[in-house]
């Protein structure tokens, strides 16, 4: 990224911040997220390993953590880039859960992971660092671990970046509201 680039992250960084002060992003724990939700857990459960080690790239305040239960995973790691949301989700003192404030363009994880989730977070990085924080999440997914990509409506600029993975599956994650709809797709390497 440009220096203009980086200006306006860290301009969206402070956006994020006020929104979750504010309470803007409540409407994830909304019904009708639970979808999206439901299915990103239903592709964990019939592509993963058991008991799988999950980075939620792009996890907010925890909600993916309010729908899993701590039997179905070894480890969970949620990261945000927003300081707001994530300290929120510390809060809620999760079993077998970490959160951490970091930006998907420069964080490099420290261990492998059986799950990788980006969580309607690939559509905010920049268009010149796509493929480069693909290949840096991918570099720690485990040997047989799975990328769970969960996208708002269509994702224009995103979904071609996976087409060289082997699509396990993928749906389309509807709702009553017009215009109100997920793409989620599960890959392997």
């Amino acid at each position: 990224m440009n220096l203009l680039d980086k200006f306006h992250n860290w301009r969206r960084k402070l956006r994020w911040n006020k929104q979750y002060r504010r309470g803007r992003w409540d409407n994830l724990r909304k019904p009708i997220e639970a979808g999206r939700y439901t299915t990103i857990i239903e592709f964990i459960k019939s592509y993963g390993k058991l008991k799988p080690s999950i980075l939620d790239l792009g996890a907010g305040e925890g909600v993916l953590n309010e729908y899993l239960s701590p039997k179905d995973y070894s480890y969970f790691l949620g990261v945000d880039f927003s300081s707001v949301s994530i300290e929120k989700a510390k809060t809620r003192n999760f079993v077998k859960a970490e959160f951490l404030t970091a930006d998907i363009h420069t964080y490099s994880p420290h261990q492998k992971f059986d799950v990788i989730i980006f969580n309607e977070a690939f559509y905010y990085v920049h268009e010149s660092e796509k493929q480069n924080v693909l290949d840096r999440m991918l570099s720690h997914l485990a040997d047989n671990g799975i990328l769970i990509v969960s996208i708002y409506r269509e994702g224009i600029g995103c979904w071609e970046y996976f087409d060289k993975l082997k699509q396990l599956n993928f749906k389309t994650v509807k709702t009553n509201e017009e215009k109100t709809y997920w793409k989620i797709g599960v890959y392997k390497v």
